[in-house]
């Protein structure tokens, strides 16, 4: 009579999870319709652009492409590129760690003020981002004389692309890490000190490990959109050929001087970087995904 019971409760638990089921899943028409507009959408807001700009890269032939991103204009901007991405990176990967530990580990005052800051340049525009550097170290801005008295050059140099890479792309870092530290908790930590650790042993021996994959996420994201980074550094460089001109700076330089084929081919290296991102930024969350796996069990 028992296992008559028990039989029957299963019975009862199965066809309600079979309800449930019918219940909360869509139609097959739904499913479908949903796929096509994602499908659709990419196709025409992603992959035909990107074939675009391949197509016309290489209109003209290998020979030409490998010409337009050799010249020295163009070498200059591949060059001027990497090195703002090569300052403006690892700055903000110091940044991204010192918040996210500072948000996540510690409570102090104007803590929610600078987790609501971390977010300014996601709702500031990057040409506005731009004039405020403009503004503050320009000739005729707040810091501007004593710049120009020290013979010093912010703006429409180096150093004004690097402020304003580091600016628009600073959150990135953070904002991935924010959430896992926070998921994580302070036990490990506080066992590692209770145990004898000192600061650095736990950051890299504890805190470190359990964020790797996270803290890779962000450095890929924010690398992806300092080299890509178009509006505050338009502001900030001055359009100098050769001494200020990023590659997206060179791109709209060669296409205004109606030279489509070179401003195609040096678009299209930032379209390579773009793939490479998205294959390693998917590779990094199977692996980020892994690991949440394995803590869980």
């Amino acid at each position: 009579m028992v296992e008559q019971k028990k039989i029957y409760i299963k019975f009862i638990m199965s066809e309600n999870i079979i309800k449930r089921r019918k219940i909360i899943s869509e139609p097959p028409v739904i499913k479908w319709l949903l796929i096509s507009v994602a499908i659709i959408f990419l196709t025409i807001f992603l992959i035909v652009p990107l074939a675009a700009v391949f197509a016309e890269a290489f209109k003209k032939g290998f020979e030409v492409y490998i010409k337009s991103i050799t010249e020295e204009e163009a070498l200059l901007a591949i060059k001027l590129t990497l090195i703002v991405a090569a300052i403006s990176v690892p700055l903000n990967l110091v940044f991204g760690v010192a918040a996210a530990w500072a948000i996540t580990k510690h409570d102090f005052p104007g803590k929610n003020l600078l987790n609501t800051l971390i977010d300014l340049p996601f709702a500031v525009s990057p040409v506005i981002s731009g004039l405020i550097f403009v503004l503050i170290f320009g000739a005729q801005g707040i810091f501007g004389h004593f710049f120009v008295d020290n013979n010093i050059k912010i703006i429409f140099a180096i150093p004004g692309i690097v402020l304003a890479t580091v600016f628009v792309t600073f959150p990135f870092v953070a904002r991935e890490l924010i959430p896992i530290m926070q998921e994580i908790g302070k036990n490990e930590e506080e066992a590692a000190i209770l145990l004898g650790a000192g600061g650095w042993q736990t950051f890299w021996r504890v805190t470190l490990p359990n964020v790797r994959w996270g803290l890779i996420y962000g450095v890929i994201l924010c690398n992806a959109r300092a080299m890509g980074e178009f509006g505050a550094v338009s502001v900030v460089s001055g359009h100098i050929r050769g001494l200020t001109n990023t590659m997206p700076l060179h791109v709209e330089i060669l296409y205004n001087e109606y030279n489509f084929t070179a401003a195609f081919a040096v678009a299209s290296l930032l379209a390579l970087l773009a793939i490479v991102t998205l294959i390693v930024k998917n590779i990094v969350e199977a692996k980020f995904e892994q690991q949440k796996a394995v803590g869980r069990d």
